[in-house]
């Protein structure tokens, strides 16, 4: 059997050991085997280690741009989006799956257009873009009832669901994730990776969160990664109503987030600890905290959750505003974001377009759209800018 087969018959202690051995192999593979490495880079997030499937992705992209081998990029271009977004990179992964989405239309592959639609919607939902997270997940969602292909259509009810839980609609959100889990959502990788918000908004609610807390640490713990088990512990202090435990259960993801590169999950930690400190009336513990969840939050983009920590944060006496981020990348498609980190490279326009499968023509339209934005002139100015 397959390690996805064992995963669904046993479960994850039996299936995540043959699934990680293949996202490895597949990591190690510098060309070539196409369809083993983008099998690999869709195993990758059923373990957990997204940085290899995001690596293996990229890798293949590369080389099919550099083949000119337009057929498989919307297919990589749906794994490279997705471990996009699970590592907090959420201009990329947009970047990313608009690219796929314009190129499924290119190339008549319209069973990858709802897989793209969905994880376009998780960051709007992230930055409560309401209406477009929404329109996404609708397009998602009439796509599912057409093909029956259920990865989009789990993105677009997570991203729906998290929408809900950062306007504080917690009743709302737990409603949908409770339906999804009653569909053939729950058997995707989406279901493991939306309960820890489900517990969250089960606990807004003065609710038990047992299946969705169960759900989610039979897989981290099989997992065993430090990201998955720092979620674990921040859905345990979530739970718990012992102050004492649930202290050592924030402290211990706090350190287990540091460095591991989900500067979103690390966030919303840092978010819930500094509100239960404050519940406690230890405000002064609470301050970093909230002042890191803000920052990221607002690194991120994800204005309703930045708000939140901002509110918390002067709910604690600190009446300072932290300093406000100009983010200028905000203002950029994700197809200009895509050219113009191109063009600071030094690309000129012909190889640009060669690169994206556009007309250099196209290409000088977009970087004259880009310039005002960027409150640039000139090429050799976005050199100079973080782009990142």
């Amino acid at each position: 059997m397959t390690g996805a087969s064992v995963l669904l018959l046993q479960g994850p202690a039996e299936g995540l050991p043959i699934m990680r051995d293949m996202v490895a192999r597949g990591g190690r593979i510098t060309s070539g085997a196409h369809t083993f490495r983008i099998n690999a880079a869709f195993v990758a997030p059923l373990v957990g280690d997204f940085r290899t499937g995001h690596d293996i992705s990229a890798a293949m992209a590369a080389e099919c741009r550099a083949a000119g081998d337009i057929g498989k990029l919307p297919l990589v271009h749906v794994t490279l989006a997705a471990a996009e977004l699970y590592l907090g990179r959420f201009r990329d992964a947009e970047a990313t799956a608009a690219e796929g989405l314009r190129l499924t239309s290119g190339t008549g592959q319209r069973n990858r257009a709802g897989y793209l639609e969905g994880t376009l919607a998780w960051p709007a939902a992230v930055r409560g873009e309401a209406d477009r997270c929404a329109e996404l997940a609708a397009r998602s969602r009439d796509r599912f009832d057409a093909n029956h292909i259920v990865n989009g259509l789990a993105w677009a009810e997570w991203a729906l669901a998290l929408l809900d839980l950062g306007q504080g609609r917690f009743a709302e959100a737990l409603d949908r994730l409770d339906a999804a889990m009653t569909g053939p959502v729950r058997h995707q990788i989406q279901a493991v990776y939306f309960a820890p918000d489900q517990i969250e908004a089960a606990v807004r609610l003065g609710l038990p969160a047992r299946e969705p807390l169960r759900r989610f640490e039979e897989w981290a713990t099989a997992s065993g990664q430090d990201w998955a088990l720092a979620v674990l512990h921040r859905c345990r202090a979530l739970v718990e109503t012992d102050w004492e435990r649930a202290h050592e259960d924030f402290d211990a993801a706090v350190r287990l987030h540091a460095g591991r590169g989900r500067p979103w999950e690390a966030a919303r930690t840092r978010l819930a600890f500094g509100e239960r400190l404050r519940r406690e009336r230890d405000k002064g513990s609470a301050r970093p905290h909230l002042r890191a969840a803000w920052e990221t939050f607002e690194r991120l983009g994800a204005r309703p959750w930045a708000e939140r920590a901002r509110t918390e944060l002067r709910a604690t006496g600190d009446t300072s505003s932290p300093a406000a981020r100009t983010e200028t990348l905000s203002a950029l498609s994700p197809q200009e974001l895509q050219i113009v980190r191109l063009a600071a490279r030094g690309l000129t326009n012909r190889e640009i377009g060669a690169q994206l499968f556009l007309s250099p023509k196209t290409v000088s339209y977009h970087l004259y759209r880009a310039f005002p934005k960027l409150n640039v002139a000139s090429r050799a100015q976005l050199a100079g800018l973080d782009l990142s």
